[in-house]
């Protein structure tokens, strides 16, 4: 590889690392091109990106960002999963690795905070920003909800009570 080429590919995990919310560093050793691929499917379908990547750059394009605290995990065959959202990239990993021994989380870095390979299992049990906004807005709509009902039944009470009457009368 050419000199451009490392500054090319410096810049462009130099860009990653400025638009992540969390990067994860994995070791997939022995994983098959079939499994790197279904890995990379599922990362992707989570909002996520997989990229394998070179040690040496890689602590390069680290240095002065936000993650450089993961700059001495870059040792042996590494792969970095990364995402905007703080959990998206943590949650498909994890799942993956607790299935496939071959990929082996090393650590992870959430905004600057670094997380060691529980620390990246236990992010990954919380739910996604989509969930907690849906639990957000059911809680919100559930009162409105009950106030609908509770300023309708005293008028259908009434109706009730008219239809009632009007039956006697008609009797």
């Amino acid at each position: 590889m050419d000199r451009a080429a490392k500054a090319n590919q410096v810049a462009q995990l130099r860009d990653i690392f400025g638009k992540a919310a969390l990067v994860v560093v994995t070791h997939p050793s022995g994983l098959t091109v079939a499994e790197a691929t279904d890995l990379r499917k599922k990362v992707r379908a989570a909002g996520a990106r997989f990229k394998v990547t070179k040690n040496r750059l890689a602590r390069l394009a680290l240095k002065d960002t936000k993650f450089s605290g993961l700059a001495d995990r870059f040792k042996g065959p590494t792969a970095i999963a990364y995402s905007t959202d703080p959990v998206a990239a943590a949650k498909v990993v994890a799942a993956y690795a607790k299935d496939n021994q071959k990929l082996q989380i090393v650590a992870g870095c959430l905004d600057g905070s670094l997380l060691d390979a529980s620390g990246v299992d236990s992010l990954a049990k919380l739910p996604s920003l989509d969930e907690l906004r849906g639990r957000l807005i059911g809680m919100i709509q559930t009162p409105a909800q009950r106030l609908a009902v509770l300023a309708q039944a005293p008028a259908s009470q009434l109706a009730r009570v008219f239809a009632a009457y009007g039956k006697k009368e008609a009797a």
